[in-house]
């Protein structure tokens, strides 16, 4: 792909598309398999870079995937809890799952293992995960001490017992821990600290957990239990396509006033961003759902404020339709999406207004408030979601160009072609 892509404008865009598999439930689906006694098999796992530094860093601690491209499935045969290498090294580019989950996993080994990435992995905090297995018995330090990776993990094993950790900034450290949960040597309880943000992502790792055999005892979202003596079994597990990507079709639909349908996903999505409908609807879309897709229809769009915490990686999204909307859209409660792959507060109102929206940034979102729009060159920070939302604003305006396309390999390579199939179809 060239170095940069110019959008072409469309008319009301008419189709369906079914995007790849989900990143989030294809790394917990790996990482759940790996640990499992016996074999697994998961169909419609998503190949992608955060999934291939997963499925690499598995490799390396000794555990058997095999991806096959042309069906989209992952073979694992399980370590049933025992990695079986001695230290390593893992590199884990700059995905957020992959350096948590890993962290967790390494843990239950033997030996010193040092998790790495990109300069920007370097920037993002891992700190609350490190103190929640320093809790229950494991030695894991930030190598520079300033609670992000580099990060050294001196495993024995995982002792057990109880620990609280901070939700705050991910809820991704509450899911590393619950899934190595079942291999601890003593019964483990685990306590949130603070608010939870992007609750649903928890709700999700539990249930993959379930499919393979374990269901952490719970008290809502803030305290689970896990027993001794518990492990995963190998099982065949289905992933559904990816709703965080859905959403710049769904987008693209409310932006032109189309109709596109997203198939494969429904209401009952393990993902919570299948509800970045409602914020559609909200707006003036009409939404309509059955067991095999879920159809948006553009209508005049107005402006709403929306508290966007449990769908927090839909916020570039709804950024951009609100480009076009009647009157100012306020997003809040997303904070903690600050140590993304960017700051996707600051950085997004830059870039909005480069186009000609006037934005107001607060702490934990942002005020965006329709001008007249105009074409530009937009920067990715190399953050797939900043390329792909922001190429929405150009099948209206023309002159939008975006820079590091290739960046959408993170979660999403073949977007663009997507895009345009759809464009061309429509």
């Amino acid at each position: 792909m060239p170095d940069r892509i110019q959008i072409q404008p469309t008319g009301p865009l008419t189709g369906s598309v079914r995007p790849p598999g989900s990143k989030s439930i294809t790394n917990r689906a790996l990482v759940c398999a790996a640990l499992a006694a016996g074999k697994s098999t998961l169909h419609g796992a998503l190949d992608s870079e955060d999934t291939q530094v997963m499925i690499d860093g598995l490799r390396r601690l000794g555990v058997g995937v095999q991806y096959d491209r042309a069906t989209t499935s992952a073979a694992i045969t399980g370590c049933d809890g025992k990695i079986s290498t001695v230290g390593g090294q893992l590199y884990v580019g700059n995905s957020g799952t992959t350096v948590r989950f890993l962290t967790a996993v390494a843990a239950l080994g033997q030996g010193t293992y040092r998790l790495d990435g990109s300069a920007r992995m370097r920037d993002r905090p891992i700190g609350d995960l490190l103190d929640g297995l320093n809790q229950l018995g494991v030695n894991v330090v930030s190598d520079t001490g300033n609670g992000c990776p580099p990060v050294t993990v001196r495993a024995d094993g995982i002792a057990g017992g109880a620990a609280v950790v901070g939700g705050d900034i991910s809820s991704q450290f509450l899911s590393g821990l619950l899934m190595v949960g079942p291999y601890a040597k003593q019964d483990i309880e685990l306590r949130v600290r603070g608010p939870l943000v992007s609750q649903p992502y928890v709700r999700m790792t539990v249930e993959v957990m379930s499919a393979f055999g374990v269901r952490p005892e719970s008290s809502g979202l803030h305290s689970f239990q896990i027993p001794a003596g518990t492990g995963y079994q190998g099982c065949r597990f289905e992933i559904e396509p990816d709703a965080s990507a859905a959403s710049y079709f769904w987008a693209a639909a409310a932006i032109t006033g189309g109709t596109i349908t997203v198939q494969g996903l429904s209401r009952d999505a393990l993902q919570g961003d299948v509800d970045f409908c409602d914020c559609l609807a909200r707006m003036g879309c009409d939404v309509t759902a059955d067991a095999d897709g879920i159809a948006v229809t553009g209508k005049p769009l107005a402006g709403i404020d929306i508290d966007m915490n449990a769908i927090s990686d839909t916020v570039q999204t709804l950024a951009a339709v609100a480009m076009f909307a009647e009157g100012p859209t306020t997003i809040s409660g997303v904070a903690h999406i600050r140590h993304k792959e960017t700051d996707r507060i600051r950085d997004l109102a830059r870039e909005l207004r480069r186009l000609g929206a006037s934005v107001e940034e607060f702490s934990d979102g942002l005020k965006i408030i329709p001008e007249k729009l105009r074409g530009g060159t937009v920067e990715t920070y190399d953050d797939h979601r900043m390329a792909m939302s922001l190429a929405l604003v150009g099948l209206k305006i023309p002159g939008v160009v975006i820079k590091d396309p290739d960046c959408t390999a993170k979660t999403y390579p073949d977007f663009f072609r997507d895009l345009a199939v759809l464009a061309a179809n429509g």
